[in-house]
């Protein structure tokens, strides 16, 4: 009943030891959120150590189980409460309430004449809140749930014969992952070694069997004769029925249409749960249609979530709203798990809230700093310190300068170049020194893991660090002294390293310049200041770098960037123009990939098994299927067009070739399906893998060094490199390699919700776009062919949308999909990929929560 203790009505609660201590055992989640309300000083919560005060500990009797054991230390501490309270004088008079839903523990306390109640009967008597019933969370009992319900489950099975089963190899543990196109299908990914089935289908209401997106499941595996072929069929879950089940078995009849054999997949069926993986979830209501009903479904936003039936009094005023609902249960004779309502988020469509919904749906967060993490802040006026400066050198004197997009405040990274007595060049990349600000182990640091990165969304950004560090102390602005992490070589005038060294130091950076006005400088004849010499320095080594790392193979690809302009008043997105990228662009990058490399070379000589590094697999030739089919499907065409991905360089040096006068975009296009063919890059540590290559960078060794206060990796890599020179001490986390795997685990995974919400944030900004835009007619691409559908991209805006040629209600053309060209006639016109059409686009916003942007083909007319 975490929501309903959470909610500021109530208040003065004494939380025990005993209840604390298995709290924890059963949900870590919940035993923060319990945590943080004794916290909180207006809560007024507080927790009790039973089970170490002479007066309140009891010794487990003989044939005692310790959970009657706890119950009886319950009501002791309840008892003792009572009688402590007594000695207060009579006008004060306090009377303890016990609140359990542990039905036999309740009846003991009354025969004891302690006053308890159910949560439920004492939330009901509270008349003053009536919304308060609302956020109770179903522990009705599974026999009793829905009176007229007949079982529509098979039963779980309890988990120690399912832990049983596991080792004896009759089931296979895994996560179960719902499928967002079709509500009756899902795969279980397999953990350990039974490699040959690592993924399983289960297909069919029954055997997906209650479980939900995410949890940890046991499976069956089912006959050969019974296995099926993953369907590619488009099914959305519309039923608003409870008792339609029939209508369900046809749906499953659907997903069994013909199918050669070769495409049959192992296929399972759930037989239990091992870990419910449930969280709040966000989405809207669905009113009954019924008069007065108190029972709704709530359809959540992410569409692998089955719909949730709960109760609310309060159905009029959420329709419309975003809301949050946390499962309870799910019972074997109901068609829906049921939950409860926890908390309004707003209006659906309304910026604020979709915003919000955006950030809890990928998980992100975006909670204030609390006091304890800002306690952990320096105090202001910060400055310098002599002790400071003991291991650092002084650098203040160069010519340092950093180059950003405009507007940016979290500037991490600067730069300097030189001539030195000897004629080379100095080269220095100059990184923001965070890890001297945040120490290993204190709140700030773990509030910073757990972040694992800032998150730019269209308009608001969520800080890794809190802003007193991210825009301020470790930002390196212009004229102000700042302490870095500085990474410097001396290079011969072909760019070529002689020397590298490392060193803390203190800086004073001399200009802050946006791209365009670094540009500027280096173009402008008449500027030949000691910033724009040593920015046309840079740029000139930049050059040689770049031309050097592609000829070893490395990948420039490309993805359709848009930026939006946003209206001054009310910040409505007016304009979208797609990125233009300038040189100065590229010269920052190569410097950062230098220092990148270096560090890492550095961090992994001096700790072979603890460096944190980043790695980007090669991909499996068949990811390469669809670029080389639409490469060749164009061949005819295109006298120089034939794309070889052997290699990575032979893949970069077919993409610089794919050139065509008459179609300048081709090469465009190219290089964003290969970026779809790519694996991702991800965090790792070095004791635990032994494969290091960068693929896309066709670096044999790489990490991340120069983007400190927005990635947590960069922290951990300072650390290390700190110790490696001698300018900071090691501590116990940073050299064991179980606890930096588990880290990295965690970044990977909030690097990757940082994407999906980035993106999702672009969505609706373009929705709100298209909203003002009405209908618009815009020259797209295709980049990929579907059997009903073609996927197109339209430039100008940097959109991709699927047009469809089935429409409900409509008759259906005649279409013939070829899967060897990649290409789909309709009604006898053939749509191949990379074909230039053109759309007709608009907004659909018939469901108010899947808004998406409609499609439709306008040229070649078909």
């Amino acid at each position: 009943q975490i929501d309903v203790l959470e909610d500021p009505v109530i208040r003065n609660v004494i939380v025990l030891q005993t209840v604390l201590q298995e709290v924890r055992n059963r949900s870590a989640p919940v035993y923060k959120r319990i945590r943080d309300m004794i916290q909180n000083p207006e809560k007024h919560f507080y927790s009790f150590t039973n089970e170490h005060h002479r007066e309140t500990y009891i010794e487990q009797k003989r044939g005692e189980t310790s959970n009657d054991r706890n119950d009886r230390a319950i009501r002791v501490a309840v008892n003792w409460y009572n009688e402590h309270l007594k000695k207060i004088e009579d006008e004060e008079k306090i009377q303890v309430i016990f609140l359990t839903n542990d039905r036999a523990n309740k009846e003991k306390a009354l025969e004891e004449g302690i006053t308890a109640y159910t949560c439920e009967e004492y939330i009901k008597s509270l008349t003053a809140n009536p919304e308060l019933v609302d956020r109770l969370a179903c522990v009705s009992d599974e026999g009793k749930e829905i009176e007229s319900g007949k079982i529509i489950f098979p039963e779980h099975i309890p988990l120690s014969k399912l832990q049983q089963g596991i080792k004896s190899g009759i089931y296979l543990q895994g996560t179960y992952r719902a499928s967002r196109e079709n509500y009756l299908e899902a795969t279980v990914w397999v953990h350990g070694d039974a490699a040959e089935n690592r993924e399983i289908i289960v297909q069919g209401l029954k055997h997906l069997n209650r479980a939900v997106h995410e949890d940890i499941v046991a499976v069956e595996l089912l006959a050969k004769d019974e296995w099926v072929a993953p369907s590619s069929v488009v099914l959305q879950d519309d039923g608003q029925n409870e008792d339609d089940i029939e209508n369900e078995e046809e749906k499953e009849n659907i997903l069994k249409t013909s199918i050669n054999k070769d495409m049959l997949r192992p296929t399972g069926k759930v037989v239990g749960i091992i870990k419910r993986n449930w969280r709040p979830y966000c989405g809207m209501l669905s009113k009954s249609h019924i008069k007065e009903a108190r029972r709704h479904l709530f359809t959540p936003a992410d569409r692998r979530i089955p719909r949730i039936r709960i109760e609310t009094r309060q159905a009029d005023t959420l329709e419309g709203q975003r809301i949050i609902v946390a499962i309870d249960g799910w019972p074997r004779n109901s068609r829906y798990p049921n939950g409860h309502f926890v908390k309004n988020l707003g209006s659906a469509g309304d910026k604020e809230t979709e915003t919000e919904v955006l950030l809890l749906e990928h998980d992100v967060p975006h909670q204030a700093f609390s006091q304890a993490v800002l306690s952990f802040l320096p105090k202001m006026p910060w400055s310098i310190t002599e002790e400071d400066m003991k291991h650092r050198e002084d650098l203040r004197h160069l010519n340092v300068c950093s180059v950003d997009p405009p507007g940016c405040t979290d500037i991490d990274d600067a730069l300097h170049c030189r001539e030195i007595e000897n004629g080379n060049i100095e080269v220095g990349v100059h990184i923001a020194d965070v890890s001297h600000f945040i120490r290993p182990g204190n709140a700030l640091d773990e509030e910073s893991v757990k972040r694992g990165t800032t998150v730019y969304l269209c308009e608001k950004r969520i800080d890794m660090v809190p802003e007193l560090l991210s825009s301020n102390l470790c930002s390196l602005r212009s004229n102000v002294d700042r302490l870095a992490f500085s990474c410097i070589w001396e290079m011969n005038h072909k760019a070529e390293i002689l020397k590298t060294r490392f060193t803390k130091s203190v800086i004073n950076s001399k200009a802050s310049l946006t791209y365009a006005e670094a540009q500027m400088r280096i173009d402008s004849a008449a500027m030949n200041d000691d910033i724009t010499t040593s920015l046309r320095g840079l740029n000139r080594l930049a050059k040689i770098l770049k031309k050097k790392r592609i000829e070893n193979g490395a990948l420039t690809l490309s993805s359709p960037e848009v930026r939006f302009h946003m209206d001054s008043e009310t910040h409505d997105p007016i304009d979208l123009q797609t990125k233009e990228l300038k040189e100065t662009n590229s010269m920052v990058e190569e410097f950062m990939l230098l220092a990148n490399i270096s560090v890492a070379q550095k961090i992994y000589d001096e700790f072979p098994e603890f460096a944190l590094l980043r790695k980007h697999p090669a991909p499996p030739p068949s990811n390469y299927d669809i670029l080389v089919k639409a490469a060749k499907s164009k061949a005819s065409f295109y006298h120089n067009l034939e794309i070889k991905t052997d290699s990575a360089k032979a893949l970069a040096e077919s993409l610089d070739k794919a050139e065509s006068p008459t179609f300048p975009y081709l090469n465009t296009l190219l290089r964003i399906l290969t970026t779809r063919c790519m694996m991702q890059a991800v965090y790792f540590c070095s004791g635990m893998d032994n494969d290091f290559h960068h693929y896309g960078l066709a670096s044999p060794i790489y990490t991340h060094f120069t983007s400190p206060i927005r990635r947590y990796a960069d922290i951990i890599v300072h650390r290390l490199l700190a110790v490696a020179i001698g300018a900071d001490s090691t501590y116990p986390e940073l050299t064991d390699k179980h606890k930096l795997a588990d880290m990295c685990k965690n970044l990977n995974y909030r690097h990757k919700m940082a994407q999906y919400a980035q993106r999702a944030s672009v969505a609706f900004h373009t929705h709100l776009f298209f909203k003002t835009k009405g209908v618009v007619n815009e020259e797209a691409y295709i980049l990929f062919v579907r059997k009903n559908a073609i996927v197109v991209l339209i430039p100008k805006y940097g959109l991709e949308g699927t047009v469809f040629f089935e429409e409900k209600d409509k008759p259906t053309p005649k279409l013939d999909y070829n899967n060897e060209v990649p290409s789909l006639t309709v009604e006898g016109t053939t749509l191949c990929v990379f074909d230039k059409v053109k759309v007709n686009i608009t907004l659909d916003d018939s469901n108010i929560q899947h808004q998406k942007m409609r499609m439709v083909l306008v040229e070649p007319k078909v």
